[in-house]
């Protein structure tokens, strides 16, 4: 008695799988965020000689305080990302700040544009002789876009937490109110900028800055609705 073994069509095969192979790659490309988990975020890293790595305490700290109030489940340790990197589609947000210069290739605009007009969202915080470079960097990126200034009513100001009178004052700076600007594509919001505000170091340990309670709870909260606003959105 033989034992009959059924072989498969290898050509049926292969061709199954190259059509799997070409959905993937559809879906990653189409969808740059449907393969990751939504919830991790990452500190953007540029050239140009400004201090990118400022703050090193603040995004863990809004992590955690995200973790706890808005019930958010994200990595405790932020990872770093590259303006020009793929990696950077991982992260529905990412964070920027510093004090000097930046400077984006031509790689990194076309990178950054393509993230955010993907769904990414970017949020810059002015931690003080930022706003030049970022003002003039992200033009190169939108050339027909200019920031703008989010109206009070805007829900990046009311998701868990309420700011009536927008972007909450956290340092001095240049004794100038703070302002929350914004690019906004295809009427989507694709980047929050805090002006005068300097969110970041209000995430920072107490010790950094000696900020009391009050002022750093503030930062906190007006982080955490960012946050959230850019997971929704």
């Amino acid at each position: 008695m033989k034992l009959m073994v059924a072989v498969p069509n290898l050509q049926t095969f292969f061709h199954a799988l190259k059509l799997k192979v070409a959905l993937v790659t559809f879906v990653i490309l189409i969808f740059p965020f449907a393969n990751i988990s939504a919830q991790q975020v990452a500190i953007l890293k540029y050239n140009g000689g400004g201090d990118w790595y400022a703050n090193p305490t603040a995004l863990p700290n809004l992590i955690k305080f995200c973790n706890k109030n808005i019930k958010t489940s994200i990595k405790e340790n932020p990872e770093t990302v590259e303006v020009n990197s793929v990696a950077i589609f991982n992260y529905p947000i990412v964070f920027m700040t510093g004090h000097g210069n930046v400077s984006f290739s031509d790689n990194d605009i076309e990178n950054l544009k393509n993230y955010l007009i993907s769904g990414g969202f970017l949020h810059i915080s002015d931690n003080y002789g930022l706003d030049t470079y970022v003002r003039r960097e992200m033009k190169k990126v939108f050339p027909t876009l200019d920031f703008q200034e989010i109206p009070y009513n805007h829900p990046i100001y009311h998701q868990t937490f309420s700011f009536e009178n927008g972007c909450p004052k956290i340092h001095e700076h240049d004794n100038k109110q703070a302002q929350g600007f914004g690019l906004f594509y295809e009427g989507r919001l694709v980047c929050f900028y805090d002006y005068e505000s300097d969110l970041s170091d209000g995430w920072e340990d107490e010790e950094v800055h000696g900020d009391p309670y009050e002022i750093r709870e503030k930062a906190l909260k007006m982080g955490a609705n960012i946050v959230e606003y850019a997971f929704k959105n």
